[in-house]
């Protein structure tokens, strides 16, 4: 059997140039109106290039941004669930007009990122911002009821990314100049679609899963991918090595924590460790759908979606990213064209822990005892235990992972508070 066809029934779509085609895109770049991106921008533009948001080929205009936002899909009926825009600004804005060719420029590294014809430009009012945040990121936990975006204003990092955005968007294909400097810094780690896609077929997978890491990699983290190596060929940890909200653990740490592990505790022959340059929307559901929809691209069948995928806070339910899937109507309804449909397909796992009297990892579907019997594992709880200076609990994560997390919690100059929410603290645990 062969690995998953990439999504779109494009094959995969790569807007990053090579060779003399580069050196003279480069070149032309230097006369171009710059433009100024976000980390965001970045990461979406470095996907772009090298294929991991295939059938993409540049950022969306109105009509898709509004259909990704009510439908889940691009005007052409492709899913997609989450809208890819550029933001500029309005004095930008006056001196573009549709057709321009524009440079689009990091700041922070000063590096061109990538040029891009303008086809559309179009005001995102504070009341389309609003409706974005409304579609995205609004969900059926505790933060999300009532007045949902005076809360997400305060609380919620993706909501104040969206609202924070500058007055127009444009629109239009892109050549990506450069992947910035991961492949240097995550030597290894970082791969693309295609690179990853070499690994699985020279090993013979067909069936992969994949699971998302923001966090270290504790006890249900491992217990998570065992049970996927279970019943898939193999198991790609994932983690995201762009930008994190504060408090969050670096990328390189946390990738020092995963070789750990795999160097003690895995079947090297079953697992593949690689990083991506996204930076979370902590979207929560429509980012688990997302990160489906990318990993299709990278060779991935089999999406590990556990308690609070990709959620912040209270906003969520603790299984919203699992019914999420079962909810969409491009995936439970079928279509024409299954080129254009998800395949990539969740595996739901219920909540994970570690039960004293099971003596082991099991889950809510495994065993039958309370709550005061468990060890309660997650990200967030580990990161404020370890930030306060806490000591964690026996079974939540492994030795030799701990000591690499307290080495580096103990040389921070500053330390950022990590608030508990409720799915992270067993609150709603029976």
């Amino acid at each position: 059997m062969a690995l998953v066809a990439p999504h779109g029934g494009k094959g995969l779509v790569c807007a990053l140039l090579e060779g003399d085609e580069l050196v003279a895109e480069q070149k032309k770049a230097e006369g171009l109106k710059r433009i100024a991106i976000s980390p965001r921008a970045k990461g979406d533009l470095i996907m772009m290039g090298i294929g991991g948001f295939s059938p993409l080929t540049g950022f969306m205009n109105k009509a898709d941004w509004k259909s990704v936002c009510d439908n889940f899909t691009l005007t052409d009926g492709t899913f997609w669930p989450i809208p890819i825009t550029l933001d500029i600004s309005a004095e930008d804005a006056a001196e573009i007009k549709e057709g321009d060719e524009v440079a689009l420029w990091d700041p922070k590294k000063d590096v061109m990122m990538a040029t891009m014809k303008v086809e559309e430009k179009y005001e995102m009012t504070e009341a389309d911002k609003l409706y974005e945040c409304e579609k995205v990121f609004k969900g059926h936990g505790e933060d999300s009821q009532g007045d949902f975006m005076k809360v997400a204003l305060e609380d919620h990092p993706g909501v104040k990314m969206v609202m924070a955005q500058k007055e127009f968007n444009i629109a239009g294909p892109v050549k990506v100049l450069s992947e910035g400097d991961y492949r240097e810094r995550f030597p290894g780690c970082y791969m693309t679609p295609a690179e990853a896609r070499a690994i699985f077929e020279e090993r013979g997978w067909s069936t992969v899963a994949a699971l998302q890491l923001r966090n270290p990699m504790h006890r249900s983290h491992e217990f998570l991918a065992k049970i996927a190596i279970e019943v898939c060929d193999g198991v790609f940890i994932h983690s995201l090595i762009g930008n994190l909200k504060p408090g969050d653990i670096p990328a390189e740490v946390r990738i020092k924590c995963i070789d750990t592990l795999i160097d003690n505790y895995f079947v090297k022959d079953n697992i593949v460790q690689g990083g991506y340059p996204l930076d979370m929307r902590y979207a929560g559901p429509r980012e688990g759908l997302l990160h489906a929809t990318f990993r299709q691209n990278y060779g991935v069948n089999r999406m590990i979606i556990g308690r609070d995928h990709a959620g912040v806070g209270d906003f969520y339910g603790l299984f919203e990213a699992q019914e999420i899937f079962d909810r969409i109507p491009y995936v439970k309804d079928g279509c024409p064209d299954p080129g254009k449909a998800l395949q990539c397909q969740p595996l739901k796992i219920d909540w994970t822990f570690y039960c004293f009297k099971c003596d082991g990892m099991a889950s809510m579907r495994t065993c039958p005892h309370t709550k005061e019997d468990r060890v309660i594992l997650s990200g967030t709880k580990l990161r404020k235990a370890l930030s306060e200076g806490k000591d964690v609990p026996d079974h939540f994560g492994r030795d030799e992972v701990l000591v690499i997390l307290r080495d580096y919690y103990e040389n921070l100059t500053e330390k950022v508070e990590v608030k508990m929410q409720k799915a992270a603290s067993g609150a709603d645990m029976k």
